[in-house]
């Protein structure tokens, strides 16, 4: 197995021991995880285009080797498409009670290092090395061990970013890829992140992309130089201002462990697949509208919003974003579904479920209310605290978006509750 280990932020290597001081923050990312997974079982098909997915020929690519990936092939792919693009790929059909296993042992493993591990998915997490470093070593040399017990009790790759803070770590191991270890030093960290394009930056999706580029903002250098305020103006006032502090490379948030799997969320499988993006968009909505209202009841806020697709072979995906501050707002789990579902790049193909969850939640009482986006003071959120009033007087459904109103349906008719 390959073992590549970048020391610095240039690429360097061979430089001598890398200047790690203060970068405790790790981002653990394994490559290609699903395929890599998947070849412990096809050990002969190691270095050939492998794609992972369902066979038939309306299914969709789960994941790909990088031999595979150089042709074009990527997650989501429909079938017919990535066979077209590398015809001398080998399929395989996914294995979901294996990568669930290698994912456990993987977090677990990260536990034996810290207690302080946020994991984002089966194959990513953050670890604060800061209370290890006097047991294992450097940050460097932790991480350099992480990837060498990745590697030897699971047998898969993974790459690592080691930062002082959780954006730039994440960045790193992006930059990694695949199979390495980069070390952004602190005070070499706006050398790494200026010259990088704007999608980079942790948030930015593709609407987010085209309207910075519409003002000539093209690299997170770009984005640093322009006045705060103006990009204000683009993009709301707290959505402007967290990519200011971004592309300065200031990112306060911690990593934050999780202590119990606890998650609200809701998904709905079509009466019959679906292509449409109206139809997917709508409902997005709904679940996320009927994800949130049980937070505001159990009072709890969510921090990481994922989304769930099933396509019509059955094949599942999932995707997430943290965002940067706990929201229990329909409004904002809703944008973030989509961002992330438009993010797919499906086109046409069909789909059998969508689900939308919320993970990572606190207490509501003890959540800082700090404003999300452009959200006024009084805002959506009384708006939503409102509706939940209502529904439970008149029951569920009698106050909904206009975009979830059937014209042919008639009213619904709640004779209200008596006290």
């Amino acid at each position: 197995m390959s073992r590549r280990q970048y020391t610095r932020a240039d690429h360097g290597t061979d430089a001598g021991a890398p200047d790690d001081a203060g970068c405790t923050v790790l981002h653990v990312d394994m490559d290609a995880f699903y395929a890599s997974v998947s070849l412990l079982e096809h050990p002969d098909l190691v270095g050939s285009p492998v794609i992972v997915g369902g066979g038939g020929t309306r299914g969709v690519v789960l994941s790909a080797t990088y031999e595979a990936r150089a042709f074009g092939v990527h997650a989501a792919m429909p079938m017919a498409r990535a066979r077209r693009a590398c015809p001398h790929a080998v399929v395989l059909e996914p294995d979901h009670a294996r990568y669930a296993q290698v994912s456990r042992g993987v977090m677990a493993l990260f536990a034996d290092i810290t207690p302080l591990v946020e994991p984002l998915s089966l194959d990513e997490a953050f670890l604060d090395v800061s209370g290890a470093v006097r047991r294992l070593g450097r940050p460097a040399e932790i991480a350099q061990q992480t990837r060498d017990r990745v590697a030897d009790e699971q047998g898969v790759s993974c790459s690592v970013g080691v930062a002082s803070t959780k954006f730039v770590a994440k960045l790193a191991s992006g930059l990694a890829k695949p199979d390495g270890l980069l070390v952004v030093p602190h005070e070499q960290t706006l050398a790494v992140l200026h010259p990088l394009p704007v999608g980079a930056l942790w948030g930015v999706g593709d609407r987010t992309e085209e309207t910075l580029h519409r003002f000539g903002l093209r690299t997170i250098g770009d984005i640093a130089h322009t006045p705060v305020d103006t990009l204000r103006r683009v993009l709301g006032e707290a959505g402007g201002a967290h990519l200011f502090e971004l592309a300065w490379g200031r990112d306060p948030r911690s990593v934050v462990p999780v202590q119990s799997e606890r998650s609200i969320g809701a998904e709905e499988t079509f009466a019959r697949d679906v292509d449409d993006h109206d139809i997917v968009h709508r409902e997005l909505l709904r679940l996320a509208q009927r994800a949130t209202a049980r937070l505001r009841a159990a009072r709890l806020v969510g921090r990481t919003v994922s989304i769930k697709v099933r396509f019509a072979d059955f094949t599942t995906i999932t995707r997430s974003r943290t965002l940067t501050e706990a929201t229990d707002v329909s409004r904002d789990v809703y944008a973030t579904a989509c961002s992330l579902f438009d993010g797919l790049g499906l086109q046409r193909a069909r789909l059998r479920l969508v689900g939308v969850r919320i993970e990572g939640l606190s207490d509501a009482g003890a959540q800082q209310r700090q404003l999300l986006l452009d959200e006024p003071t009084h805002g959506w959120r009384d708006a939503e605290r409102a509706v939940d009033r209502a529904s439970a007087r008149f029951g569920a459904g009698s106050v909904r978006p206009a975009t979830l109103v059937d014209p042919d349906e008639p009213p619904p008719h709640h004779p209200p509750r008596t006290r």
